[in-house]
């Protein structure tokens, strides 16, 4: 799904979802090329993961780290890293 940023902000909602495990990746695409733009290893765009205090520069992120269970109604913040 695709957010539009407003004031350094953006809210995507998903509608009825199945009960289960899901993890969030975000991009913020800032050229607009469909892809994650990377330096030498890193992003150079911004990204944002679900649990990401599990994951590191030098831990790579997978669903595994990034998972959650959805049993209910959830609402999560995810900041984006602009690394």
């Amino acid at each position: 799904k695709m957010g539009e940023i407003i004031n350094k902000s953006s809210t995507v909602s998903f509608e009825e979802l199945p009960l289960g495990n899901y993890a969030v990746n975000i991009l913020h695409d800032e050229n607009k090329d469909g892809k994650i733009d990377k330096g030498w290893i890193l992003p150079i765009e911004g990204i944002g993961f679900s649990n990401i205090e599990t994951i590191s520069p030098f831990n790579k992120p997978n669903f595994n780290k990034a998972s959650f269970e959805l049993n209910e109604d959830k609402k999560m913040t995810i900041n984006i890293l602009y690394l």
